[in-house]
């Protein structure tokens, strides 16, 4: 049995510095630990990483071998149902992308990730993921490759998902960002750790205009509705925005736990969270005599 942690969130909220930083965190406190990149345009990594999905396959290839954009989709399959008499060449790069591509392939080669993971098995894994939002709220590759992890690997996993708290700043961010917390949660079905990353920058952005603990604990959104529906825009949707407001208050299930990276006691606080999620606190080593 291994346990690890699937990190996701959207571009720039800190996934890499995350594991970069954990990593010293975990070597610090005796705990083998094995960074796995599975984004194939994550360039200048802080850390080396123990599996680099590079070693598979590269964006850079696939847009220079398709003609792909960047940021990915089912490329094959829509282009054969929505334009059965054209290639992929066709389109030219930027219109149909590459990234979601690459994750789709490594699906199709989890031969590879499980062989490769074998060799680190005894070690806690933590998955550097793509910041494309699809691949963690509506595509179905990511879950599947999670889903193989588990149950032919008996990887104990959580999902680490993160998201910049300069979002709190803006009435409206912060809904959106409730409303992909909870759908990332749905997607996935992980246990779930939510974290609002880069604490300490926060005030750079501006003030909040309720305390920390409103945003973090998802307080009452009626109060929020109001900010919401300040100007002229705002009251032009307020129903809209009430109905958004509404269904994260319907499901209650989104919370956000906080993280300043170079914090030592926010890094601790964390890891102590995630090690709940994932049952990592409960475990127990192949000899059975000690926490893994």
């Amino acid at each position: 049995m291994s346990f690890g942690q699937i990190i996701v969130g959207p571009p720039g909220s800190g996934k890499t510095t995350y594991c970069h930083g954990m990593k010293q965190f975990y070597t610090a406190t005796n705990r083998p630990v094995a960074i796995i990149n599975l984004d194939p345009a994550n360039d200048g990594m802080p850390y080396t990483p123990d599996i680099d999905i590079s070693e598979l396959i590269t964006l850079e290839d696939t847009m220079e071998e398709f003609g792909l954009g960047p940021n990915g989709g089912n490329v094959q399959m829509t282009v054969k149902l929505l334009f059965p008499t054209k290639t992929i060449n066709e389109f030219g790069s930027g219109n149909l992308p590459g990234l979601i591509y690459c994750i789709e392939y490594l699906e199709k080669n989890m031969d590879w990730l499980q062989k490769k993971l074998a060799d680190v098995k005894d070690k806690y894994l933590l998955f550097d993921c793509p910041g494309q939002v699809e691949l963690f709220t509506h595509h179905s590759s990511l879950k599947n490759i999670i889903e193989k992890l588990s149950k032919s690997m008996d990887i104990r996993l959580c999902c680490t998902h993160l998201v910049d708290a300069h979002y709190c700043v803006d009435p409206s961010k912060y809904v959106a960002l409730l409303l992909l917390s909870l759908k990332t949660m749905i997607q996935l079905e992980l246990p779930h750790v939510n974290v609002l990353s880069k604490l300490d920058l926060m005030e750079s952005y501006g003030e909040t205009a309720f305390n920390l603990e409103f945003y973090t604990e998802v307080q009452d959104l009626d109060y929020l509705l109001d900010r919401l529906n300040e100007g002229e825009f705002g009251k032009k949707y307020y129903k809209l925005n009430q109905a958004l407001c509404d269904l994260v208050k319907d499901y209650s299930l989104v919370g956000f736990h906080t993280l300043a990276i170079e914090d030592t006691e926010s890094v601790m606080n964390l890891a102590q969270a995630i090690d709940k999620a994932n049952g990592y606190i409960y475990g127990l080593d192949m000899n059975n005599d000690s926490p893994t």
